[in-house]
């Protein structure tokens, strides 16, 4: 059974890399990824291809805010799981951006994040976010 502190600690950890990305704060969005093994950390920014390691991952954020005006998240359908020292967190990402000239600026990424127990807190390990094109259809 998860133990309810575990379980709000994981999800303020997960929200504080969705606030330093809102916030184009790149020390916050490094404070927020693991550094006990930074060879461990992946990320997959939807579209992009797999990136692994702390350098390469920190280095794809301060670019994504670099080139991202204005964005904003809401979260759904968060699922937290936590077994001993990892926890998975799973969730739809409503993205809000800066409305282009065709009218778009908002749409929906599914997130798979993890996270590692370390002495001073959760930290990220994983994220993974895949973009929706559709729908399901109920049967």
């Amino acid at each position: 059974m998860n133990d309810v502190n575990d379980m709000d600690a994981v999800e303020a950890a997960n929200l504080a890399m969705y606030q330093a990305f809102e916030t184009a704060d790149v020390d916050r969005m490094a404070a927020v990824w693991d550094d006990v093994d930074p060879d461990a950390l992946v990320c997959v920014h939807p579209g992009w291809p797999m990136l692994r390691g702390r350098d390469h991952v920190l280095r794809s954020w301060s670019a994504v805010m670099a080139g991202t005006d204005y964005i904003q998240f809401f979260l759904t359908d968060v699922a937290i799981s936590v077994l001993g020292d990892t926890a998975v967190v799973t969730c739809t990402e409503n993205v809000l951006t800066e409305v282009t000239e065709d009218g778009s600026g908002a749409g929906s990424v599914v997130a798979t994040n993890v996270l590692r127990r370390r002495a001073d807190g959760w930290r990220v390990q994983v994220h993974h976010g895949s973009p929706v094109l559709g729908r399901l259809v109920d049967d």
